[in-house]
């Protein structure tokens, strides 16, 4: 007996014979004995569609009237779930996010989590019921509808396993589980029983999309049990996200290799070297809302220094202009940049305590003819900067060199 959060994907309920299949999985857990919040998204492309709609109507969206039209996608998905259970003999309940009651901030489209009122969902566990929560969303203390930004579901459903202090919170998508790397690149990427958080959410804000972000940063400060499960195949235990100081943790030193196309670099040259020009250059940039990834700035030489960075590879263009304005006040010699870069990091706690490992990264690249442009480090990353062409062969090498392919020792 334990009390399960299940949340299911965009393709896992794609069509209505895969919300049937959704519906038996349910019920084979429910025969177990487990008492079960689920957690939809929308179907595939259906939030897609209702942006298209509402760009028909203004360029940019009303952020708040954008919340009202997109929500409506979780909305089908919980409804068609609960009368496919009670057609199966199920009682079922279907919640919205702002029913359950799920609050968060007014930051229409990007909301975030403050409260969740558990109540309603207690008494319906009790009495036996599957209960059935909209993932994405939720209400501002105004009573106006938000949604939790892309990807939101798994926030929704890991938030939901915290406040109901669930034993498990399951993650049901379209892979199998957390592997070494994309097995479309590496078809020899080995799928990890478990993977620490920390590990995790480096693995997610570099680039691996099986989990959003913010939910494997909120299953870490929670402490929710957290695992990524297939919703196409009955079998596998899938990958466990665990903490650090488990025991039977799989005990590489790199656990995976992760990569982003979506990167450009830009170098601003021949710029003075005196306090408070990063700010001069990254300001304007900040203000415009773009994010900055790595940074780099080289030792002054002269009076004058290099200052380069990266930004996500849709923001260029706006990047580019912003500093053209700004190049003559900051007086720099040139700026160029370079639209077809990718990054590429490995990841692993193991890292802490092996010397060694970047070097290693840094020759195998060095052997390939590979030239690395950027370097960022942390205690359990090594990310670099490549030309994208030359990014599947390095994601390819480096998984071979670090053994990745090679199932841990016991």
């Amino acid at each position: 007996m334990a009390l399960i959060v299940q949340k299911y994907g965009g393709t896992s309920v794609g069509s209505t014979e895969r919300i049937k299949n959704v519906a038996r999985r349910v019920a084979k857990w429910k025969a177990q004995g487990h008492d079960l919040v689920v957690v939809l998204s929308a179907m595939s492309g259906e939030t897609n569609r209702l942006i298209a709609l509402a760009k028909e109507m203004q360029e940019y969206p009303d952020p708040r009237e954008l919340d009202v039209i997109v929500s409506t996608g979780e909305q089908v998905t919980i409804g068609l779930l609960a009368m496919a259970l009670k057609e199966i003999g199920l009682d079922a309940k279907s919640y919205c996010g702002w029913q359950v009651k799920l609050t968060t901030d007014s930051s229409h489209t990007k909301a975030r989590i403050q409260t969740i009122d558990d109540e309603a969902m207690r008494a319906d566990l009790a009495e036996g019921k599957v209960v059935i929560v909209a993932g994405f969303q939720g209400v501002d203390e105004l009573g106006a509808i938000t949604t939790l930004g892309r990807g939101g579901s798994d926030t929704s459903a890991v938030a939901l396993a915290a406040a109901l202090k669930a034993d498990e919170c399951q993650i049901y998508t379209d892979v199998d589980g957390v592997y070494t790397t994309d097995p479309r690149v590496v078809p020899e990427a080995r799928r990890l029983k478990t993977v620490t958080f920390e590990e995790m959410i480096e693995m997610a804000s570099l680039g691996s999309k099986v989990l959003q972000i913010r939910s494997v940063e909120f299953a870490g400060k929670y402490k929710v049990r957290l695992r990524v499960l297939s919703s196409f195949e009955d079998e596998g235990e899938g990958t466990l996200i665990t903490f650090e100081e488990d025991e039977n943790m799989e005990k590489a030193i790199v656990a995976g290799i992760a990569f982003d196309r979506n990167e450009a670099r830009i170098n601003v040259k021949g710029v003075p070297d005196k306090p408070g020009i990063a700010y001069q250059i990254l300001g304007p940039i900040a203000d415009a809302n773009i994010e900055v990834d790595m940074i780099i700035q080289n030792v002054g030489e002269h009076g004058t220094t290099d200052f380069s960075f990266t930004v996500p590879r849709g923001e260029f263009q706006r990047a580019l202009t912003i500093l053209r304005d700004v190049q003559t006040h900051i007086s720099a010699a040139k700026i160029d940049a370079d639209d077809k870069v990718a990054k590429l990091s490995i990841v692993g706690v193991g890292m802490r305590s092996h010397c060694g490992i970047a070097s290693t990264m840094f020759r195998t690249l060095a052997e390939e003819g590979i030239n690395i442009q950027m370097i960022s480090t942390s205690e359990i990353k090594v990310s670099v900067l490549v030309d994208e062409k030359y990014l599947e062969l390095a994601v390819r090498v480096l998984h071979k060199a670090f053994g990745l392919d090679q199932q841990p020792e016991a």
